[in-house]
């Protein structure tokens, strides 16, 4: 494939080919890029890592908060970046709230920044 032939990723590459695979569209280098964002801040990245390693899935933000050296509603916009990124989501539970993260949220990006192997590139 000449360098005017790549395919651009977005534009009818399989679903979320990896970073290696074809050069992003700018649609998907937006929303890459907003994800990265939210996990580019030691906070948000140790809320989400807090959040996935939960025996059962799901925390309740009463029991992150005292993890942090931060007021509650500074750890809610932390939470707010993190599901607008579209890595977690949340349920509120009379006055507490349960967050979650997304099914196969994870997975993308682990799909994403895969590089491929010497043979994978080669089949």
């Amino acid at each position: 494939m000449s360098k005017q032939e790549l395919e651009v990723i977005g534009q009818g590459a399989a679903c979320c080919p990896g970073l290696a695979a074809a050069p992003l569209d700018g649609e998907r280098a937006t929303e890459l890029a907003r994800v990265f964002k939210a996990l580019g801040d030691p906070v948000r990245l140790r809320l989400l890592s807090m959040i996935a390693s939960r025996e059962g899935g799901e925390v309740c933000v009463c029991e992150m908060t005292p993890a942090f050296d931060l007021s509650q509603p500074t750890i809610s916009h932390h939470l707010k970046l993190l599901r607008q990124a579209g890595l977690i989501d949340c349920e509120r539970r009379g006055t507490w709230v349960y967050y979650r993260v997304l099914p196969g949220a994870l997975d993308r990006l682990a799909v994403f920044l895969r590089t491929p192997t010497a043979a994978e590139t080669h089949a």
